[in-house]
């Protein structure tokens, strides 16, 4: 296919980030963890309510009501999902992987930037779940467009486009896609009370954010916990440091939507419901009844069998389309994807936890 860029890049898009100086951070996890919680997607966090309250009544409703499907997964006959050594991807038995994207439309007509891009894989067996958070200035190629910044698939073609960036990144096959936006962030942390969030670094409120943050432990309401999630500039590792952040905010919303002061309280359960879903968009092929079988399978799983990784890199460049770019760690991403692929997560080490 031809290259479809221009010369004004992803300035043009909205996209381009300041140049950030950051490195590499790595970390190992921690099994210790003895907290049972009920760990969901954070775009599909109705399972939580599903498993608790079996969908009765008026939350099954408002549930139904809320969520939207969309055309979010590519047409089969773009969507040829193939191994590195061109076997066939098969369709069950390695697990389910779940793109979840979270988007920063500023205006209604606005599509917006794919700001959060994680897949989670939920494996065959869970014992575990693994959240894989790749960073919006990952420098890959995008079928039909050449190289760029990954989330420019996004701003390019939606979220067919990035499910195809991926899925041809990392020889597997995604099976559902979840999207919701950062209001959405905003709702359900009010509707809970706010949350207790572990922050690596802290910030002042002249950043992108606007909120301070002060390292270590940090009580959040909704407007906060939005600024804690966007704040990239004043991070040490930008982008990287920022998603770290999402997926500690993600772990910290669920506890606190698992907490036994949050499911004995119908009103804030009536209200997580409708935050948790009324900006939350699901592909075709997932129903609510699947949402709820995945509640119910993933009962037993505990607070630190949540593991996070981020999508492997090896450093920083310039590119004079794109701007400054992550370098993909090409054989960091291969062992990532055959990981994924042969439901082995557990097997990849360059894992981290969040307090």
């Amino acid at each position: 296919m031809t290259d479809q860029r221009t010369d004004g890049g992803l300035d043009a898009l909205g996209l381009e980030d300041r140049p950030e100086s950051r490195h590499r951070s790595r970390g190992r996890r921690d099994r210790r963890g003895r907290r049972r919680v009920l760990v969901v997607l954070l775009a599909v966090v109705v399972l939580v309510i599903g498993s608790v309250v079996g969908f009765a009544g008026f939350l099954g409703v408002t549930v139904d009501r809320n969520v939207q499907r969309a055309n979010l997964l590519p047409p089969p006959e773009q969507d040829p999902v193939t191994a590195p050594d061109g076997s066939t991807i098969p369709t069950s038995g390695t697990g389910t992987n779940f793109l979840v994207i979270g988007t920063d439309g500023r205006t209604p007509t606005d599509r917006g930037r794919s700001d959060v891009i994680i897949i989670v894989h939920i494996p065959k067996d869970p014992t575990t779940i693994q959240m894989i958070h790749f960073p919006r200035d990952l420098y890959v190629p995008i079928p039909g467009y050449g190289k760029n910044k990954i989330n420019a698939a996004y701003a390019y073609g939606g979220e067919p486009l990035l499910v195809r960036t991926l899925q041809d990144m990392l020889g597997i096959r995604i099976d559902h896609v979840a999207r919701t936006d950062f209001a959405g962030f905003e709702g359900m942390t009010d509707a809970v009370g706010g949350v207790r969030v572990y922050a690596e670094e802290g910030n002042d409120a002249t950043g992108n954010g606007g909120v301070a943050i002060r390292k270590g432990w940090n009580e959040l309401d909704g407007a906060q916990a939005l600024g804690f999630v966007r704040e990239r500039y004043q991070l040490s590792e930008g982008d990287i440091s920022r998603g770290r952040r999402q997926l500690a905010f993600i772990k910290a919303l669920l506890l606190k939507a698992t907490s036994s002061e949050t499911v004995t309280n119908p009103i804030k359960v009536a209200k997580f419901t409708n935050a948790a879903t009324k900006n939350l968009v699901v592909d075709q092929d997932l129903t609510i009844g699947e949402m709820k079988d995945y509640a119910l399978e993933l009962k037993g799983i505990r607070g630190n069998d949540v593991v996070f990784a981020t999508a492997p890199f090896s450093g920083f460049a310039m590119d004079p389309v794109a701007g400054s770019i992550d370098v993909v760690d090409e054989k960091g991403m291969a062992l990532l994807g055959e990981a994924l692929r042969k439901d082995r997560m557990d097997d990849y080490l360059d894992v981290f936890q969040t307090p």
